[in-house]
């Protein structure tokens, strides 16, 4: 209430002239400031807070990519790698396999002289005797191409000379060797050493009379 009851209802009566109604006026505005402040603190906090969590949410995310990219990238580096390595293996066959065939040609066109090497030259004890066994039977098909008669590549052998085939010696010991091996089998002992042995006296005899 306005002490001065002249002065009410003038201009100079009025509130906002009111020391005491501004000092109060004041003190609400400064409460409502600080409290505006205090506000705007948390605010911040919270803003300040949720820029961190993006921040550590944005590194996981990159962090993640990055390790991706990297895997995605060792991945096809093994890969071609590995094909690079399939490609090569695979040149490398065609061109073993090639230089095989070339050398075959060079050593003998008788396919069959061919098959008896490839068992010779075999990782298989048991080729070994398949060699003799092979280049036995050629023995038999040359005979027959000199005209030597009989059954047998026994009899084949009896009815040959000395004068009329050279290598009789060496074709008889080379067949009783075979024969061996047949009668004998698996309890016929038998090392690649000899075998080499044996189809070397086979190989002399073959060329002697141009057969390979």
């Amino acid at each position: 209430m306005n002490p001065n009851p002249i002065l009410e209802n003038t201009v100079l009566g009025s509130k906002w002239l009111n020391p005491d109604f501004l000092f109060n006026q004041g003190v609400v505005f400064f409460h409502q400031v600080v409290d505006f402040f205090n506000n705007f603190k948390i605010g911040s906090e919270l803003l300040s807070l949720y820029h961190t969590i993006l921040l550590f949410l944005a590194l996981f995310f990159l962090t993640i990519l990055a390790y991706t990219s990297i895997r995605i990238f060792e991945i096809r580096r093994k890969e071609e790698k590995h094909l690079e390595h399939e490609i090569a293996e695979y040149a490398h066959h065609q061109a073993e396999r090639e230089k095989k065939k070339s050398q075959s040609e060079e050593i003998s066109k008788n396919p069959r002289w061919i098959k008896t090497l490839n068992y010779l030259f075999s990782q298989h004890s048991s080729d070994w005797k398949l060699a003799v066994i092979e280049a036995d039977s050629m023995l038999e098909s040359l005979m027959d191409q000199l005209g030597f008669k009989g059954e047998t590549l026994g009899d084949k052998l009896k009815s040959a000379t000395q004068d009329k085939f050279s290598s009789l010696t060496s074709a008889w010991e080379v067949h009783t060797i075979r024969n061996k091996i047949a009668h004998e089998g698996t309890s016929f002992n038998f090392s690649q050493h000899e075998a080499k042995r044996v189809i070397a006296l086979y190989e002399q005899i073959f060329r002697e009379f141009g057969y390979i």
